[in-house]
């Protein structure tokens, strides 16, 4: 088997290999450098080869470690087993020798190079969090890249089941896993924790993580480990702290995934962990607000209401929203006006979703925004109220137990009370739901003992249009009777029409044949 491999290999590689290893054995006996020492058992398996392994090279370079072609995949050297001045040299030859990417769809392949490859990572780990000096632009650029040859790959797609889109809740669902997540997750602790190192430079680290890095690594965010979702999410938040120059770029980036999801696919797994830092730049967001980040508001968090799996990162999304009215509160009118225009009507369970983050708006909400916006918000509501989902006119009613809500409401009574007395009616006669009838009566007495004379003549109008409403209904009623009879004497008259047409017939066509 050996001899096959050997056989496969190039012989300019293989000479030029041979050549400068005896060449450097035979000369005076002298002991060995740390590259000579790891040079022999650094050979991996080469995927021109071996089929059974994939490797995924740098894109401007198509060999690994120089013009080298491995044979073999053996561990190399403990740091704790060369001096202090070679351990640097020692780690760039073992990051170099984590390039390599095996193949997980198989566990029977390859075990203990796979192995040998776990240990080496959890080894770089450990080098990177005990580091105590400056890393070299070398060293920076070579675990960039062995980095990126690891996590950077393209998703297969896989079958989503209706139920993401009615936003069912995905704790229920197992979790996809990964086969090469027991690497993986080395990679993305060895990528945490090199970015968060003070030895990191960031001036020399922007050269090599730079917009490109950033665009593939958003690109990850799409995939369907949770933990690996997780690591991204404070990854990118890392990033974002550490190279103040991406950030307009991850934020504009983040925009455009945003506006894919919205306006053509609505299929993303990420936008939960996006939203958890975007959250966090939002809170550390300086005033007065910028007028690009209002725009991000208005185009980008305020459409993401629209899609139908809007359960799956409502929860991130209401706070995004709840930071910008907390830091900008004239912007609660169009956050409240923005809801109010993508609100669902017949989805229920979004309803009330919509219903917990207007309540979490309105309590930032000042009265000067509340009052521009109370019209068409309460009119909203007042659909609320009436709906037959008992969970979405509950909902509805608990806002009246918010204190600031209230009070807003109390102020304001004269202009809400008549938009929402006759839900409040209706309720109160025949809603089938008895905790909604119960919560209807309540706020009714609020209302009536704030204010008696406003509510009986609320109540006289409603009166009052229920008698017009009756009326019109009647003599709609009758206006149908009336056609219906006028209908069905048309009919009797073409029946009896068409019965002497018919009858007639066989005498014309006698007429006709006598005739001739």
């Amino acid at each position: 088997m050996l001899k096959q491999i050997l056989g496969k290999i190039p012989k300019k590689h293989s000479k030029s290999a041979g050549d400068s290893t005896t060449s450097k054995r035979s000369e005076g006996g002298s002991k060995k450098s740390v590259d000579e020492a790891i040079s022999a058992p650094f050979s991996v398996l080469n995927i021109g080869n071996i089929p059974e392994d994939k490797f995924i090279r740098d894109k401007n370079s198509s060999r690994l470690n120089g013009d080298s072609v491995p044979a073999s995949y053996e561990a190399l050297p403990s740091f704790r087993d060369v001096p202090s001045s070679e351990k640097q040299q020692l780690f760039i030859q073992k990051v170099k020798m984590c390039c390599v990417v095996f193949d997980f769809t198989d566990p029977t392949k390859n075990v203990k190079e796979k192995e040998i490859k776990r240990q080496t990572l959890l080894e770089l780990v450990e080098y990177i969090t005990s580091a105590n000096g400056k890393f070299t632009e070398t060293v920076i650029q070579e675990v960039v890249k062995m980095i990126s040859v690891n996590i950077f790959r393209v998703f297969t797609p896989q079958p989503r089941e209706n139920n993401l889109l009615d936003g069912v809740d995905l704790e229920e669902d197992e979790p996809v896993m990964d086969p090469a997540w027991p690497h993986l997750q080395v990679v993305y602790e060895i990528l945490l924790r090199f970015i968060t190192s003070p030895e990191t430079d960031a001036k020399i680290a922007k050269r090599y993580i730079d917009h490109s890095f950033v665009l593939k690594l958003l690109d990850l965010f799409d995939s369907e480990v949770p933990s690996e979702r997780e690591y991204l999410k404070t990854i990118l938040h890392r990033i974002y702290g550490k190279f103040m120059v991406h950030r307009p770029f991850i934020r504009k980036a983040i925009n455009n995934i945003f506006y894919c999801f919205v306006f053509e696919t609505e299929k993303h797994n990420g936008i939960a962990e996006f939203l958890e830092v975007l959250g966090s730049i939002i809170n550390g967001f300086a005033l007065p607000l910028k007028e690009e980040h209002k725009l991000f508001l208005v185009r980008t968090l305020i459409p993401l209401h629209k899609p139908k799996c809007l359960a799956m990162y409502h929860q991130q999304l209401s706070y995004c929203i709840t930071q910008f009215v907390e830091k900008d509160c004239k912007l609660a009118d169009i956050v409240i006006r923005g809801l109010i225009k993508y609100w669902p009507v017949t989805n229920s369970t979004k309803e009330v979703l919509f219903l917990n983050e207007l309540e979490e708006v309105l309590e930032a909400t000042q009265a000067p925004e509340f009052q521009r916006c109370m019209v068409p918000l309460f009119q909203r509501i007042s659909c609320c109220l009436s709906s037959l989902h008992f969970q979405v006119a509950e909902r509805a009613l608990f806002l009246w137990n918010n204190d600031h809500i209230e009070n807003l409401i109390k102020q304001n009574r004269k202009v809400i009370l008549p938009i929402i007395f006759p839900a409040l009616e209706r309720n109160a006669r025949h809603h089938w739901n008895q905790a909604v009838h119960s919560l209807t009566l309540n706020v009714r007495k609020i209302f009536y003992d704030l204010d008696p004379d406003l509510f009986k003549a609320c109540q006289l109008k409603f009166q009052e249009d229920e008698s017009k409403e009756k009326e019109i209904k009647e003599k709609r009623e009758a206006t149908w009777k009336r056609l219906e009879e006028v209908a069905a004497k048309n009919a009797t008259s073409l029946a009896v029409g068409f019965i002497s047409y018919f009858q007639d017939m066989p005498d014309y066509f006698d007429r006709i044949y006598l005739s001739k």
